[in-house]
């Protein structure tokens, strides 16, 4: 069941691809592909079905989402240089943490640490603030957890300390 709610993820996820952004369809599908993300984890463990794949499909579910609402999102609002050198710090960064688990471990580590819940949620609501708080603010707010996040994520698989 659980993977089925993360498969629906991505289903919504490539719908949005079609549909105008900030549009009544997109927010209806991007709600819904949010709520998705917050249960699929909870099914899981509820019904004791938590698995690799599940959690592997629910990452994969993650990424499609974020490069989606990426693609529809950045070209329809004007992201001040700043906050683009930011996020790319931030994304080197993060693909180092990948690189450096994939090193040590021999395979891709996610790491649910709660600075990286708390970055997913603000991130998540960050197309419903931008009409209401100037991108330069809500957008230094989200990264700067999310440069804490993966900073702190480094430090998670450097050590192997526990993620929560």
């Amino acid at each position: 069941m659980a993977n089925l709610i993360t498969s629906f993820r991505i289903i919504c996820s490539i719908v949005l691809l079609f549909v105008p952004a900030f549009s009544f369809g997109f927010y209806s599908l991007y709600l819904l592909a949010g709520f998705s993300d917050m249960i699929d984890g909870t099914v899981a463990r509820r019904m004791h079905t938590a698995s690799e794949f599940g959690s592997k499909l629910d990452t994969f579910a993650d990424f499609v989402f974020a490069g989606v609402c990426f693609l529809k999102i950045l070209p329809e609002i004007k992201l001040p240089f700043f906050l683009s050198v930011w996020i790319v710090l931030i994304v080197a960064i993060k693909g180092s943490n990948v690189m450096l688990s994939f090193a040590a471990q021999k395979k891709f580590i996610a790491v649910h640490s709660i600075s990286n819940k708390i970055t997913g949620f603000l991130l998540f609501f960050l197309p419903f603030t931008l009409s209401l708080v100037d991108l330069k603010i809500s957008g230094s707010i989200v990264c700067s957890v999310a440069m804490f996040a993966a900073i702190q994520e480094r430090r998670i698989l450097r050590t192997g300390m526990d993620c929560e």
